[in-house]
């Protein structure tokens, strides 16, 4: 009897140390008093956790706040500088990684571009992008407290990568790999969900629940925030929505399906309709997606009717997706954020022509947060880790 009242008090003591700490990184600067009154805890359990926190140096004291009579009261603030993560974003032709505080604030970033690299090839660049990111990092506390890596393809529950078909990877465990090398902890999620919860955390979908993230571009992967939470499915495979048939008699995909929603509305197929469409590059330059959009800046006629058409196919799988979900809110994030000015339009026109149900409270926003949603949601991830994994060692 003696042993399961010691380990409720166990389980208690690091939930009421795991809320204080959450209370102060949410609504820092805040004192004692504040916090006793935001959680429901009494003055001495607020007091001991406090006491710990600063110990650990997960929190700071700093001057005086606002009296309300009396003595004024000393304020506390999250010490975000008390480590550091690093959040790597995979895409298919490029690898962007960031390194952050616990708060998520962006302290560097390195960035590289890439085509047809082997999985062997693409360890070594990101090798060389955490290593420099690890050089960078300021002195602290806890030093790197963890990695996050988002990728554009199935990961199960486990963090293994079973299949990422842009990139021909099949079976790949990036996550011993990595923790081998900087013996740190790593989360490895799908790049859409990471997407989607850096925009729950720091973008655009900041005051939504219910909330479809779709990640353009070379392919298409979507993250699902249902009723706050990030949905993954059984396995963690949901949200591979990229390849929902869109044509029953379109073109092979490299899923192993045909017509799907990708290869009518992607990075990807965006140049190749304006290839097809007879667009010449200009002189020394490729056809790209930065290409095209410096030409529809420039008011090229030919290459906006480009984009309205990829667009409405964006709008079609869109509407796929809404009818299932019913959400409060789209957020078109990645690469193809950046066109959102000519996209806008066809995606909204082709959304009121075919929505089941007059969806008038339905928001369709473009990411705030662009090509960087989901580094930092991984960086998150990372962080969150860490945070909750301390607090336990600490009890």
């Amino acid at each position: 009897m003696k042993m399961i009242q010691t380990y409720n008090q166990h389980v208690v003591k690091k939930g009421n140390k795991s809320l204080v700490l959450q209370t102060i990184q949410e609504f820092t600067p805040i004192s004692r008093a504040d916090i006793a009154n935001q959680t429901g805890l009494n003055k001495g359990t607020v007091s001991s956790q406090v006491s710990e926190l600063l110990k650990e140096d997960l929190i700071l004291e700093s001057g005086p706040g606002v009296s309300s009579g009396g003595r004024r009261p000393v304020m506390l603030l999250f010490n975000q500088k008390a480590g550091y993560s690093i959040g790597v974003d995979i895409g298919v032709n490029y690898i962007l990684g960031i390194l952050t505080d616990l708060q998520g604030n962006i302290c560097s970033e390195k960035q590289i571009q890439f085509n047809d690299l082997t999985f062997e090839e693409i360890r070594e660049e990101l090798f060389i992008i955490v290593d420099e990111l690890i050089a960078s990092m300021p002195q602290s506390t806890y030093g790197l407290v963890g990695i996050g890596v988002g990728v554009p393809g199935t990961v199960n529950t486990d963090g293994e990568i079973l299949l990422a078909p842009n990139l021909n990877w099949k079976n790949i465990n990036l996550k011993n790999i990595l923790e081998e090398k900087y013996n740190v902890s790593v989360q490895i999620e799908n790049e859409a969900n990471a997407g989607a919860y850096g925009e729950k955390k720091f973008g655009a979908g900041k005051d939504s629940s219910n909330i479809i993230y779709v990640s353009v571009g070379i392919g298409i992967g979507t993250g699902l925030i249902l009723n706050g939470e990030l949905y993954k499915g059984n396995n963690g495979f949901s949200g591979e929505l990229g390849h929902m048939t869109i044509e029953a008699d379109g073109p092979p995909c490299s899923c192993g399906n045909k017509g799907c929603w990708e290869l009518f509305a992607s990075e990807k197929s965006l140049v190749q309709l304006a290839e097809q469409k007879g667009i010449q590059p200009d002189k020394g330059k490729a056809l790209s997606l930065e290409t095209l959009n410096e030409r529809a800046e420039d008011g090229d006629a030919e290459v906006i009717r480009v984009f309205e058409e990829i667009g409405a196919y964006l709008g079609t799988g869109i509407n796929n997706i809404v009818n299932i979900f019913n959400p409060e809110q789209v957020i078109i994030g990645n690469r193809l954020a950046a066109s959102s000015k000519w996209l806008e339009d066809p995606v909204r026109k082709q959304l009121n022509q075919a929505l089941l149900t007059n969806q008038k409270d339905l928001s369709i926003d473009f990411s705030t947060l662009s090509t960087h949603a989901a580094a930092l949601g991984v960086a998150a991830y990372a962080n969150e880790n860490f945070l909750s994994i301390d607090i336990q060692e600490a009890q």
